[in-house]
Formats: structure tokens, sequence, C-alpha cells
């Protein structure tokens, strides 16, 4: 059995993909079909955090974006399955690297639709800036199927153009703060009308909890912030490791697929009493179109 595990949007992970579906049509009574997960950025980095732990110094210095399994054994990069492929099975791969990265783009943007397309989740992002530098983009994949009243939220305060009935301002995540900030657990922000102690929804100032169903289960997962039950409004945020005691007191509606980095250099800037003592601000957001 071959398993293959990569940045799904990468070269190097379609170049094994591609090697190990052609191992089982070559010699399909030789081989199981191939087991293959392709990720997101996000997910991949947190797998390759995992599989680092797990196998130490085989894997410590790893840099390739896709790693390779013979038999549950690791094998190593794409490079790697190919020598393994022709010295054992005489296989050779004579694509270009043209092919590949065409191939990679389509891959990508036919993932991300198939997720759309079934109208069961959608994708926003925000762009990032710490003391008014830009450091990057973070991009969410919202289940809308599992919390759509929540996830109409967030998306809604993502575009803009909603005018508050209260104040008639427009409510928009746009130029607000990242407020709070707890080492090693969350990073918090979304108060669009206050300084951490407000925020309003696209419903009125709060709306009900929607359900627990999603597990605060490990890095990047999107949830709203609350002041107790049925609080919901515009604050959120983002964990920076598994918080199962949130499971059943906030909403859990999305999770970080792109933007390992840009989370990265949120969680390290300083802080005073868990407030960042450096700008922490949203420039621009919006849904993303694949």
């Amino acid at each position: 059995v071959v398993e293959v595990t990569g940045l799904l949007r990468d070269t190097a992970f379609h170049v094994a993909k591609c090697a190990a579906e052609a191992l089982k049509l070559k010699f399909p009574s030789k081989f199981a079909d191939p087991i293959v997960h392709p990720l997101s950025e996000f997910a991949w980095n947190e797998y390759l955090q995992e599989k680092k732990k797990e196998l130490r110094g085989e894997v410590w210095a790893y840099t390739s974006r896709v790693m390779c399994f013979v038999n549950g054994g690791l094998l190593g990069d794409e490079k790697e399955l190919l020598r393994w492929a022709h010295h054992q099975w005489d296989y050779r791969d004579f694509k270009p690297e043209a092919l590949y990265q065409a191939i990679a783009e389509d891959f990508y943007t036919k993932h991300l639709k198939g997720s759309q397309a079934s109208d069961t989740h959608m994708f926003v992002y925000l762009e990032i800036a710490i003391e008014e530098q830009p450091i990057g983009t973070l991009l969410f994949e919202l289940f809308s199927d599992v919390c759509p009243k929540t996830c109409e939220n967030f998306r809604a305060l993502c575009v803009g153009g909603v005018t508050s009935p209260c104040s008639g301002r427009e409510l928009t995540y746009k130029n607000s703060c990242f407020h709070q900030l707890v080492k090693n657990v969350w990073i918090q922000g979304g108060d669009i009308t206050g300084k951490g102690d407000g925020g309003e929804s696209i419903y009125g100032p709060t709306f009900e909890d929607e359900n627990f169903c999603i597990p605060h289960k490990g890095r990047g997962v999107l949830g709203m912030a609350n002041k107790g039950r049925h609080s919901n409004g515009s604050q959120f945020y983002i964990t920076l490791q598994p918080v199962p005691y949130l499971d059943k007191k906030c909403v859990a509606f999305g999770q970080l697929i792109e933007g390992t980095e840009v989370l990265q250099q949120l969680e390290a800037v300083p802080t005073h009493n868990e407030r960042p003592t450096v700008a922490c601000k949203v420039m621009d957001c919006g849904t993303f179109q694949p």
C-alpha cells in the first residue's frame, strides 16, 4: 500500500500522487488502491509538526511538502518515491514540471469549489497588519452546513455593507483590531463597535448559540466569543491549541486553512494583561472565490 500525504497545491504532492496511482494501474494485482490525503497549507503544517514528534530524528529537518509511506513505513518525499518505484518496479515519470504546476492549480481550485458547490462551506479572508505593516492573509473555511446562521453573520461582517439599526454605522471587520491574546490559548478580535467590550451582529446586538457540534480539537479553530449563553455579537477567537473546555460554552464554526505564519506572528506580539501592546488590525476582508 502506498500512502501519500501532502500540500494539495504543491507540485511535489501531485508528482507523488500520480506515481502512486500509476503503480496501481500498471500493477493492479500487486498494489492496493493508494491512500491519498490532500491537505490545506495550515493542515499540512500541523500534520508535519505531529509527524516530527512521532518519528523524531528521522524527519526533524524535513522540508518537503509531501510525505510518502509504503506499507506504513516512511519512504520520504516524492523523489524518494520515484527512486523506489524505478528501482523496484521500473517505473519512470517523464511528465514536465509545467504540467504538474497546472495540475496543482486545477486541483486546488476544484477542491475549494467542490466544498462550495454543495452549498456546505464557504471561504473568507482577513488581511492582517501589525503596526500598520501588512503581514499576510488568514483564510478560513466556514462550516455553513453545520452553523448557517453563525457563518452568515461572519461572512456578512467580512464583506461589509450591512448598516446597524442601532448606530447607523456600517458593520464590518475592516479596520477592527485583535484586542486580546491569551498566549498559547487563543487570540480574540472582532469588536467592531468598541475596544474589546462591544460588538454587534447583523441580526441585532446579539444572537443565540446555534449549536456546539464543532469541537475545539486543535489549533486554528474559529469561534464566537461571548459573555455567556446566547450572547454572540461580532467578536470571534482563533484557537492556538486544543481548548476542549470551550466545547459547550462557545460556538465554533470555522477552521483556518491558510495563514500558518500569519497566525504565528500574531501570537508572538508582546502583551500586557493579555492585550497586545502593538496594533494588530484587519486591513481588509471579504469572501474568497477560488
